[in-house]
């Protein structure tokens, strides 16, 4: 009769090449599944409030420069100038106040979108 052919290592190698190639390619198409009903990453980053101080007001170019501590999407601790999500802001606050802000991705900018003083 027949013989079966037993698989060899190429072929046993190749599924195995090709099988990890697929899977980031299926979880990026089933990601989603796993978030239906729960809010879009922008707004939860957005109602997380971190402690800084206000050390400059730029209304020329429309940034506030916060000192901060490290900030839940990742940023380490540091003084950066944020551009400001309200124009209001940068007469509302002054510098060396205590501040609670969150910044979020405004278009690839980081940009300071709730402040309000710190009690």
């Amino acid at each position: 009769m027949f013989k079966r052919a037993q698989p060899s290592r190429f072929s046993a190698a190749l599924c195995l090449v090709l099988g990890l190639a697929a899977a980031p390619l299926w979880a990026a198409d089933h990601a989603h599944h796993g978030q239906h009903g729960a809010a879009p990453a922008s707004q939860s980053a957005a109602s997380v409030l971190s402690d800084g101080v206000l050390k400059k007001a730029d209304k020329a170019s429309g940034k506030l420069t916060v000192a901060h501590g490290p900030l839940p999407n990742g940023m380490p601790a540091m003084t950066m100038a944020f551009p400001v999500k309200e124009a209001a802001w940068l007469r509302q606050f002054q510098p060396g106040q205590k501040i609670r802000f969150a910044v979020d991705d405004v278009a690839g900018v980081m940009t300071l979108v709730r402040i309000e003083a710190a009690k």
